[in-house]
C-alpha cells in the first residue's frame, strides 16, 4: 500500500550513493540548475510499502526549483508483487500519459519525474466535485489494455498471501485474527462473487495518497502501481470506498475510522459517475447501478482480507514505522462485522472473531437495519438480496 514517505525526520542517508550519483548526473544536464551537487532531500509522509523522497535543486530562475522523486523499495516485498512487472506497468502508464516518467533505476529503487500536482488528502475524496473526477479516471484506468493474460488475480493472490502469513506470523498473532479460518473465507467469497463480474485493469490500492490532482486542469493522476493487475472492477471500487476510513497523515496513521465509510448516496453518486463515463455517452440504467453497488459492497469483504493479510506479512518484513499488526486486526475485525450483513445470517461469524463490545455493537446495528427494513412498504424481494437492498436504500420498483 503506497503513499508518500512516513517519517518526517531527515533520512537522506537512506538514499544509496549510486542513486545520488544518478541524481547529480541528471541535474548536470539541466542548464538552469546552479549546482548539481546541492541537492536537497525531503522525506515525504505516509508510505507503508516504500520510502519516498522529494529531491530538489536551486535554479537560476525564481519561479520553480528542479524536482524529482526517489523511491526506495521496501525490504522483503517480493511476496506482494513482482518488481519487474511493476516497472513494466509504470513504463506502460508513462507512455499512456497516465503517470510520471521513469528517469532512472538503481538496485533497490528508482527515480521518477516529479508530477506538478498535489496529492489528495483524506478530506479531498469526500468532495463531490473531486469524487466525480476520480470516478471518471478510474473508469478510464480500468479500460487500459495491458499486455498479458486478462485474468482475475485476486483469489490466487489472497491464497498466496495467506500461505506467507501462516509461515511468518507467531501463533499468538495468527490466533488473534483467526488466521486458520481465512482459507475457508477466501473460498466462500470466490464462490459467492465469481460469475458475471466485469474485469478491468485495476489499481488495487486506490487510496487518497495514490491520487494526484492538477489544480489548474482538474486532471486526476493515479500513481504507485505496485499492486495493479486485472481484477473485478467491483473490487477496485470497494477498496477505494474502504480507504475512506483511513487518514495516513494523522498521529495514528494505522487507525481506521469506519464512521467515515461513504454513505449510500455518496457511493451511489460515485458509481453512477463511473458507469456514465463512456465514449458513447450512454447513461446507465438503475438496474446496472444497483447491481454494481451490491457487488462493490460484497467485494469490500475481499478488500478487508486482502489488506488484513498484507498487514500481517508487512509486520514481519517491512521496517517502515507503521503499526502493521494493529492495522491488520482492524481489517479482519471489519470483515467479521460486515460479513453477516452482506452474505446473510446463514454465513455465521466464528465465535471470538470479533471482540465482545464490537460484536454487540455490530449485532445492534444489523438489528436496527432489519427493523427499519420491516417497516418499508412494498418489500417483495426475499433472502439476502432483500436485506442488502433494504440496507443500501433500494426499493423494488412497482409494476
Amino acid at each position: 500500500m503506497g503513499t508518500e514517505g512516513n517519517n518526517p525526520e531527515n533520512r537522506g542517508d537512506r538514499i544509496p550513493e549510486k542513486a545520488k550519483e544518478m541524481l547529480k548526473s541528471l541535474a548536470s544536464k539541466w542548464e538552469d540548475v546552479l549546482d548539481a551537487n546541492a541537492l536537497q532531500i525531503i522525506p515525504l509522509k505516509g508510505a507503508m510499502t516504500n520510502e519516498v523522497f522529494e529531491i530538489k535543486w536551486p535554479t537560476s530562475t525564481e519561479e520553480a526549483l528542479r524536482k524529482v522523486v526517489v523511491r526506495i523499495y521496501g525490504e522483503g516485498l517480493q511476496v506482494f508483487f513482482n518488481r519487474d512487472d511493476e516497472i513494466r506497468t509504470f513504463e506502460f502508464m508513462s507512455k499512456q500519459g497516465q503517470g510520471p516518467n521513469l528517469l532512472g533505476r538503481f538496485a533497490n529503487g528508482r527515480i521518477e519525474e516529479f508530477v506538478h500536482a498535489r496529492t489528495l488528502s483524506a478530506s479531498d475524496v469526500r468532495d463531490p466535485a473531486i469524487s466525480v473526477l476520480i470516478a471518471a479516471k478510474l473508469k478510464e484506468f480500468h479500460g487500459l489494455d495491458m499486455a498479458g493474460p486478462k485474468q482475475i488475480s485476486l483469489w490466487d493472490k489472497l491464497r498466496t498471501w495467506l500461505k506467507s502469513a501462516k509461515t511468518l506470523c507467531s501463533s499468538e498473532d495468527a490466533e488473534s485474527v483467526r488466521l486458520d479460518t481465512i482459507e475457508g473465507e477466501i473460498m466462500l467469497l470466490e464462490e459467492k462473487l465469481s460469475g458475471d463480474e466485469s474485469i478491468g485493469f485495476c489499481h488495487n490500492d486506490l487510496q487518497y495518497g495514490n491520487i494526484m490532482i492538477d489544480e489548474q486542469t482538474k486532471s486526476i493522476t493515479p500513481i504507485d502501481y505496485e499492486y495493479a493487475s486485472y481484477n473485478p472492477i467491483g473490487f477496485d471500487i470497494a477498496n477505494y470506498f474502504c480507504e475512506m476510513a483511513a487518514d495516513y497523515h494523522s498521529d495514528t496513521p494505522h487507525v481506521l475510522d469506519y464512521s467515515k465509510y461513504p454513505g449510500f448516496e455518496e457511493r451511489k453518486n460515485f458509481v453512477r459517475a463511473y458507469l456514465n463515463r463512456s465514449a458513447s455517452g450512454d447513461q446507465s440504467s438503475d438496474g446496472d447501478l444497483e447491481q454494481l453497488l451490491e457487488k462493490v459492497e460484497k467485494y469490500g469483504l475481499a478488500s478487508h482480507l486482502f489488506w488484513g493479510l498484507w498487514g500481517l506479512i508487512s509486520d514481519r518484513v517491512n521496517e517502515i514505522d507503521f503499526d502493521y499488526m494493529g492495522y491488520a486486526r482492524q481489517r479482519f475485525e471489519q470483515y467479521w462485522l460486515r460479513k453477516p450483513e452482506l452474505l446473510g445470517s446463514s454465513e455465521a461469524t466464528p465465535d471470538g472473531a470479533i471482540p465482545g463490545k464490537e460484536k454487540e455493537a455490530a449485532g445492534k446495528e444489523v438489528t436496527e437495519k432489519e427493523a427499519a427494513a420491516e417497516k418499508t412498504p412494498g418489500r417483495t424481494t426475499s433472502g439476502v438480496f432483500r436485506k442488502i437492498r433494504n440496507m443500501m436504500g433500494f426499493r423494488r420498483k412497482s409494476k
